[in-house]
């Protein structure tokens, strides 16, 4: 077994997700299925690298926002970095789920099977009021061409790719990328870290605090030890005339 898994990561160059899955699978097999006198100790899981998220600037949440032409594509992907949504939250919400009167989204069965409330800004609620006239949805805010179904969120990925090439930006733009930058820009904003985990249903603060790490706001505004030393140093200096 360890010699199929290192055949995975080193000759198959699997990632470190995928050969984890593949010791997720083996464990069920030995311990469940055929009921191995083992333990969890005997399935070591390989240890994936921390990257920080890709984020992108104010300005550059327009250039991109100027390339996707569609009023569709546009309102839903706007949905995603002014509410900061996931893309199967964003394509999921229906006409009933804007509540203008309290400016928030109810955002139902999100990630861990749990509704939330979204902020609603008066900007995104204009956009959206702009696509609702043009387009006139009765059930899902962004229906399919199916009856009864919503868009598909492979079409909004789609949408949100084709829009990152023609923008030229050079960093990589998914719909998740708008809602890492809908959470750092809000950091940048002063807003409280606890507010935006409630706000993007996060269910454990240290990973809304990940975004402390992209903040430069932030890192730029702490102030080193060094400086700390130089000023106390400076301060217990005893003076020429002294």
């Amino acid at each position: 077994m360890r010699e199929y898994l290192l055949y995975l990561l080193n000759e198959r160059k699997l990632s470190p997700e995928g050969v984890n899955q593949q010791v997720s699978a083996l464990k069920f097999l030995y311990l469940t299925t055929l009921e191995m006198p083992w333990s969890d100790v005997d399935f070591p899981r390989v240890r994936r690298p921390h990257r920080l998220p890709v984020v992108l600037s104010q300005e550059e949440v327009v250039q991109f926002f100027d390339h996707v032409p569609s009023l569709k594509y546009r309102a839903a992907l706007m949905l995603c970095y002014g509410a900061g949504l996931r893309v199967s939250e964003a394509v999921a919400v229906k006409v009933s789920h804007i509540d203008s009167q309290r400016m928030l989204i109810r955002v139902e069965q999100g990630k861990g099977r749990k509704d939330r409330y979204a902020m609603l800004s008066p900007r995104l609620l204009k956009v959206l009021r702009v696509y609702w006239r043009a387009a006139r949805p009765k059930d899902y805010l962004f229906p399919s061409w199916r009856t009864g179904r919503h868009l598909n969120a492979a079409s909004l990925e789609q949408a949100c790719r084709d829009a990152w090439l023609r923008s030229g930006l050079r960093k990589k733009v998914t719909v998740h990328t708008l809602r890492h930058s809908f959470a750092t820009h809000l950091l940048e904003n002063g807003t409280d870290v606890r507010v935006i985990q409630a706000l993007l249903g996060h269910g454990r603060i240290d990973t809304t605090a990940r975004y402390t790490a992209v903040t430069p706001q932030v890192v730029g505004a702490t102030l080193s030890p060094l400086d700390r030393l130089d000023r106390k140093a400076a301060a217990t200096r005893p003076r020429p005339n002294q």
